[in-house]
């Protein structure tokens, strides 16, 4: 089968909105316009050097049925959980947290200043695994691959490029997440694997997504979901970019959402309510 190349099937603008105890994000997958793109079930960025815009940051909070993705561009976050697990995520790093059959987890700023901005993304588990032990995958900065291109860096968080693999090992979904920077006027086709759910995420700069004439442009805080192809061709604008180029194999099954909870149906929502007031997280 030849290689074909993704084009954009939608562009999707982050909305300003708040979570946790009043942190100011910008929520581009959750939100009305794309409640999920299968595996992905949410995407905010977070980002200010106004502390009263994050300094509440996350107090404790609940999860089951599926993982989330943090990854920091500038700042610190000290996170912990009631299962005795605790670290710093410094500017650089990465967490993927399984959350499984359920964590009470918190987030919180450890700076009172300075700029603090960064990613969140929701990755779905399958109904096999939406039940298995917590667990996470705690990244610091100097473990994440990083390779020059012609006119372009590049960071392997997840899946692989070329031999280069991606830390972040053993997920369901078997994600694809990189972060990109491009020169002004460089160009970079990215592979992705067929079958995978895709999407661009701009949040420097601006790209042309796709070929000529046929291409689209992708601004600031603007998500391109991709159709099914082989890669992606980016172009940068005449500032440069930054993006992040995420993708994911969908699941296909039913999803049920209540607040932190993603499951297949209403009555292991129920369950997990149920679970939650009776102390069993």
């Amino acid at each position: 089968m030849a290689d074909t190349a993704r084009r954009v099937t939608r562009i999707i603008a982050g909305q300003a909105t708040s979570d946790g105890a009043g942190v100011r994000l910008y929520r581009v997958i959750g939100g009305q316009a794309l409640p999920e793109l299968d595996p992905f079930l949410l995407l905010d960025e977070f980002v200010s050097d106004d502390p009263d815009d994050y300094i509440a940051g996350f107090p404790e909070h609940p999860h089951r049925g599926f993982e989330t993705v943090t990854y920091m561009l500038a700042g610190r976050m000290r996170h912990g959980d009631n299962l005795g697990n605790s670290g710093l995520l410094e500017a650089g790093s990465v967490q993927w947290m399984t959350a499984g059959r359920g964590i009470l987890h918190s987030e919180m700023p450890e700076q009172e200043d300075g700029l603090m901005w960064g990613f969140q993304l929701w990755v779905n588990l399958p109904a096999r695994n939406k039940l298995r032990a917590p667990r996470y995958q705690d990244i610091p900065p100097a473990d994440i691959p990083g390779l020059t291109l012609a006119g372009a860096r590049l960071r392997v968080i997840a899946g692989a490029w070329g031999e280069v693999q991606g830390p972040v090992q053993d997920i369901d979904a078997a994600p694809v997440y990189l972060d990109l920077e491009l020169d002004p006027g460089a160009i970079l086709a990215v592979p992705l694997p067929r079958g995978h759910a895709a999407f661009v995420y701009c949040f420097g700069g601006e790209l042309a997504i796709g070929d000529g004439g046929a291409a689209t442009l992708l601004e600031r805080r603007r998500l391109a979901v991709l159709g099914d192809g082989d890669s992606v061709r980016l172009a940068a604008g005449t500032a440069g970019a930054r993006a992040l180029v995420v993708a994911g194999q969908p699941f296909g099954e039913p999803i049920a959402r209540y607040g932190p909870f993603v499951m297949n149906t209403r009555e292991e929502i129920m369950t997990a309510i149920e679970d939650l007031r009776s102390g069993r997280f």
